[in-house]
């Protein structure tokens, strides 16, 4: 009865179609001119009250690594939309209550695309890393068949998951799922010539064009319309008609058209599997003979539309979707490169990500291999170790160690591995060193040319090695230094007598000392101070000379300050300030924080004029004569002395001025 029904309904759709050629909209109940839509719960006709939206912020602070569950989706959710608030590097992972990981499971990343799970596709969504701040996302429109959960792989702070989803609620409507056509099946009320042939049918009651569809097929079918549709002989039908259906409009009277258009065959598929389309063929034949004749026997308006109908629903083979190898895990020497391998089915015109079983009957490509972008450079060692640097105690040897290349060639240090780099110097014990006093012969000179004086040598404790430092431990029995000498009694004998050397006049750089230069007369015990001139006959030592306690590096010298541009009133002065190396040449190597100044103020006191008492205007208008520059004349110079004054200054100022 209801597919009776459903003739008499296709064949008013399609006369009413006939009958205005312009065509009208098409509900979501397949009526023509019927306004119902699909609201958001999926409900033709729905007022959107049958369903209730669940959503909510998934923000726990999360402790430990590894799997965290977010929310649970409930079987029949629809509309499902889980997105990361930011970008992170956690990953969200989803997985079925039955154990079946469906995205991200078991440690294992997969790649962005579309993954079948619980009766619905999700899209797995993952920005780019760099342009996108976005997080990953898993969309799907359901309805899911099963209990999801959605877990979070958490590596660092939660950034915060927003998840939501429909499901339908107690006073929901139950969807009104428009009929799909099938091939073979009646077209808009038109049963085909040709019907389904047995072996078609039978393979339809065995399920066989469903094999392996799984969720892919929910996306062509629903429950009703993936059942056989065995209609062949309307008069099997008891006419029974819904409450809410349309009654057929009558047609208008095959005999009076000689011509009618007609469905002869229809196109191939376009494709051989994964789920294709092909369109009707309609030809004008002549009603009675069903011959095909021309089409301008037919009216063009009355014309079918062709409608697409969905062919080789089977998906195609599962095949193996090979990724590209990532880099290799060294840049020289043997390393390991890994690639994603995906078993993959494309089904309306989608490619898909199915589970590995589907593709065992092909060999699965290698996921790991071994690379070696360039042999690696080697540390060599040149030369064997040096002698000892010191023939007892501690010292140190050295030897030649290089990095050379896979060719053979020296090249830089960092070219090899620098934890594994040889040791090139180390310390070397010779043993204990045999320690003695050294000591120099006295000296030939008395240190008094009369009286009482000594003879020094020098004593230095030192190894039994030649060495440019002294040692210690010779031991306290120090040889002496000095020993007495006489050369005999002083008889009045003069001679010049210095004194010691002051400190030196600077503490860097080339300075001078002084020292006290006497004349004296020695006797026994006393010296007398004599005049210079008395020991002129000798030789003067020098009482002044150069020192220099260590170097200064470059200084900063200055000139004197010029004079002050202005005696009263603020002027200013300048000096020229240069950077000077110890030998007094131009240098750059000075602080400039510490460069003294070249210019400063000076002279800002006001000037204050001199009042002459015997110079004085005798007028009031001396400002006149000024003006009318008569103070070249002798009278009134004496006459109006303090403005004349005051006007030949300013004009010798206007002229220093220029």
């Amino acid at each position: 009865m209801f597919v009776s029904y459903l003739i008499l309904t296709l064949l008013h759709i399609q006369t009413a179609m006939l009958a205005r050629p312009g065509g009208e909209n098409i509900g979501c109940d397949d009526y023509l001119g019927s306004d119902k839509v699909v609201d958001k719960c999926g409900v033709c006709g729905g007022d959107n009250t049958g369903c209730q939206v669940v959503s909510g912020v998934f923000k726990h602070a999360l402790t430990s690594l590894g799997y965290h569950r977010v929310v649970e989706i409930p079987q029949g959710a629809t509309k499902i939309n889980i997105t990361e608030m930011h970008k992170s590097n956690n990953y969200l992972a989803l997985r079925s209550r039955s154990g079946r990981s469906i995205i991200n499971g078991n440690w294992a990343i997969d790649r962005p695309g579309k993954y079948e799970g619980g009766g619905t596709m999700f899209t797995y969504k993952r920005p780019n890393e760099i342009s996108s701040t976005a997080g990953e996302s898993f969309l799907a429109e359901g309805p899911t068949n099963e209990i999801l959960d959605v877990y979070m792989i958490h590596q660092q702070p939660n950034p915060g998951v927003h998840y939501e989803y429909i499901i339908m609620g107690t006073n929901a409507i139950s969807p009104q799922v428009p009929l799909q056509r099938r091939p073979g099946e009646p077209l808009n009320g038109q049963l085909e010539a040709e019907g389904m042939s047995q072996e078609g049918r039978e393979k339809e009651d065995r399920g066989e064009e469903k094999e392996d569809l799984r969720g892919e097929a929910q996306e062509i079918f629903t429950s009703e319309a993936s059942q056989p549709f065995p209609v062949r002989h309307p008069d099997r039908f008891t006419s029974h008609q819904p409450d809410n259906s349309v009654p057929p409009a009558p047609q208008p009277p095959r005999r009076s058209r000689d011509h009618n258009w007609k469905q002869l065959g229809i196109t191939e598929c376009s494709t051989t599997c994964g789920k294709g389309s092909q369109y009707p063929i309609f030809r004008c034949v002549n009603r009675n003979t069903h011959e095909e004749v021309p089409e301008t026997y037919c009216d063009p308006s009355m014309k079918p539309t062709p409608e697409e109908e969905p062919c080789n629903l089977f998906p195609c083979p599962a095949f193996w979707d090979i990724g590209e190898w990532s880099e290799c895990s060294k840049t020289c020497g043997l390393g390991m490169q890994h690639r994603q391998v995906l078993c993959r089915q494309v089904y309306a015109n989608r490619s898909l990500t199915v589970q590995p079983y589907r593709c065992q009957h092909l060999e699965k490509p290698e996921t790991t291999s071994t690379c070696q972008l360039k042999i690696c450079s080697e540390w060599q060692i040149r030369t064997d170790w040096t002698s000892c640097s010191v023939p007892c105690d501690v010292g140190q040897r050295t030897r030649d160690v290089k990095c050379v290349s896979n060719l053979g060639d020296v090249v830089a240090d960092e070219e090899c591995n620098m934890k594994l780099r040889p040791n090139d110097i180390e310390n070397c014990d010779m043993g204990p060193c045999a320690k003695s006093w050294f000591l120099t012969e006295w000296s030939e000179r008395c240190s008094a040319e009369c009286g009482a004086g000594v003879r020094t040598r020098s004593v230095v404790c030192m190894t039994n090695h030649v060495s440019s430092l002294p040692l210690e431990g010779c031991g306290n029995n120090r040889p002496a230094e000095a020993t007495p000498c006489d050369n005999g009694p002083c008889t009045g004998k003069v001679e010049w007598f210095s004194g010691s050397w002051s400190q030196c006049s600077i503490e860097c750089g080339s300075g001078t000392q002084q020292r006290e230069v006497i004349c004296v007369r020695k006797n026994a015990d006393t010296f007398a101070v004599l005049d210079p001139f008395e020991c002129a006959f000798l030789e003067r030592p020098p009482s002044q000379q150069s020192c220099h306690l260590k170097p200064c590096g470059a200084k900063w010298f200055s000139t004197e300050w010029s004079m002050c541009s202005k005696s009263c009133q603020g002027g200013f002065r300048v000096r020229e300030v240069r950077c000077l190396a110890d030998d007094m040449t131009l240098s750059n190597l000075c602080d400039p924080q510490l460069k003294p100044e070249e210019r400063e103020s000076c002279n800002p006191q006001d000037c204050v004029p001199e009042i002459d008492e015997s110079c004085r205007d005798k007028y009031y208008n001396c400002n006149v004569v000024v003006q009318a520059r008569l103070c070249v004349y002798n009278y009134y110079k004496t006459a109006c002395c303090a403005s004349c004054a005051r006007g030949a200054a300013r004009h010798s100022g206007f002229l220093g001025s220029r």
